[in-house]
């Protein structure tokens, strides 16, 4: 009986596939295309689907804001305190993971929900590791730290009886603060002795710091590194609110290293609010600069009208308030770009001062452009020569004129360290005769900590000096 039914049951079935696929076969083929359509569109729904609980109203979560606050404070609630805010953070924790649900109200304006304390603080380091800011860039100041800063140039200044005031910036790893750098501040003191010199830099204000300028304080010679403080130095300038935009990552950076504009900007400013001179660490000094006053140095010059076609900030010598330094502060905090090299420095003087020829004021404004042969007397692109010793009677006469011409008419050479600090100076060079000539540990081999060798091409480096550690400080 029951295999008679199942075989009903099953003839049955088949008979109605079979009726399903006749009246299929029978139906239009656009008919058919609408069918499979629609199954298509039914799946898709179901397979994409995205169920969200929904957004309390503004009244209960601004309630339970202010009720989780209450407790907060006041942690000797009663019970059923404790347990309604247990129920209030339950209740919450599907809000605070849709950390850009938005919702939008009747006055048009767009609010975003309550995001958890820890995941917006994750997002803010996020975003400063994005714009390329260091914790030491990005902190606020606290009224020791700034005080520590203005209390140390101070005093420094005031005991130190600087003849003349040098700035030098190192916004790099200590570990890359190399020989050649250590050599252009030899090169200042050989022709400013009596001069000081703070390098503001964030790595070389430490112990490690000490040790490498040690042979120089042993001397005599008065240096100071010192941590910037950003907010202290900016501080009633344009540049104030340019680095309070840049901390609160309301614009990029750029692709170009924020060391390298922030160099840009803090050179300006520190020669605004104390005057001085200010030098790249890829700069040695050949002859005394004390008595220049206001002036910057030209890079190129017209093949034709000979007249400047390009400024550079690698040397800039300016009394304290000057107007042209103000208007290159200003230029930068108005018009900076990150994506574009030499902008905010090189062309940023540039252009300033261009402004200022095209409309006769430079007169007014008190500063003198002095020739590529003062501080630029090699182009970059040529730079690879000073490296080089002659192989021949030619090039060694080309190479001694080029020397006499260079101690007679230059009162600096740029090395482009970032174009020459691959080469390697060879014995005879010109390079290495300028650095013979600038060296001031006339009786002594300098070996500076860290470093892996001494220089053998100094030639007024002939005797060793103890080798500074941590143990012979204390």
């Amino acid at each position: 009986m029951e295999e008679s039914r199942r075989t009903e049951q099953v003839d049955l079935l088949q008979m109605l596939k079979n009726l399903t696929v006749s009246l299929v076969c029978c139906l239009p083929l656009s008919l058919l295309g609408l069918l499979l359509m629609l199954l298509l569109i039914y799946n898709s729904f179901s397979a994409f689907s995205l169920h969200l609980d929904p957004i309390p109203p503004k009244s209960t979560l601004s309630l339970n804001y202010n009720h989780h606050q209450v407790l907060h404070h006041h942690p000797s609630l009663s019970s059923s305190s404790t347990s309604s805010r247990s129920t209030l953070t339950s209740s919450s924790k599907s809000d605070s993971s849709m950390l850009l649900a938005v919702k939008e109200t009747s006055s048009g304006f767009v609010q975003k929900q309550k995001v958890s304390p820890i995941k917006t603080e994750r997002r803010t380091r996020r975003r400063k590791r994005r714009n390329g800011l260091t914790p030491e860039m990005t902190q606020k100041p606290q009224g020791k730290s700034r005080q520590k800063f203005k209390t140390r140039i101070k005093s420094f200044l005031s005991e130190s009886s600087c003849k003349s005031l040098f700035f030098m910036i190192w916004i790099s790893s200590i570990e890359s603060f190399g020989e050649r750098e250590r050599f252009t501040i030899e090169s200042l003191f050989k022709s400013h002795p009596n001069s000081c010199l703070i390098l503001v830099s964030n790595s070389l204000d430490c112990e490690r710091g000490t040790l490498i300028l040690k042979p120089f304080t042993d001397k005599g010679l008065k240096v100071l590194a010192i941590k910037p403080d950003f907010t202290y130095i900016f501080k009633d300038t344009s540049a104030e609110k340019w680095f309070e935009r840049l901390k609160r990552g309301m614009f990029s950076p750029g692709v170009i290293p924020l060391e390298q504009n922030l160099s840009n900007i803090l050179r300006l400013v520190l020669l605004y609010k104390f005057g001085g001179i200010y030098l790249d660490t890829d700069v040695i000094i050949l002859k005394p600069l004390t008595s220049l006053h206001n002036v910057i140095g030209a890079q190129t010059v017209d093949p034709v009208t000979r007249k400047w076609s390009r400024l550079n900030n690698a040397v800039l010598i300016f009394d304290k308030n000057h107007p042209l330094l103000k208007s290159f502060i200003d230029e930068f905090s108005r018009t900076f770009n990150g994506n574009k090299w030499g902008h905010n420095g090189p062309y940023l003087v540039s252009r300033v001062v261009a402004r200022f020829n095209v409309s006769n004021c430079s007169s007014d404004m008190g500063f003198s452009v002095l020739p590529p042969s003062s501080f630029y007397p090699v182009d970059w692109t040529r730079i690879s020569g000073f490296y080089r010793a002659s192989v021949n009677g030619r090039e060694a006469n080309w190479s001694r004129k080029r020397l006499m011409h260079l101690r007679k008419h230059s009162l600096s050479v740029h090395l482009w360290n970032r174009e020459s600090k691959s080469f390697r100076i060879e014995e005879g060079s010109i390079i290495q005769k300028l650095m013979s000539d600038s060296c001031i540990f006339s009786t002594h081999k300098v070996r500076y900590p860290n470093a892996t060798a001494v220089l053998s091409i100094r030639a007024c480096w002939l005797q060793p000096i103890p080798f500074y550690s941590h143990t012979n400080l204390e």
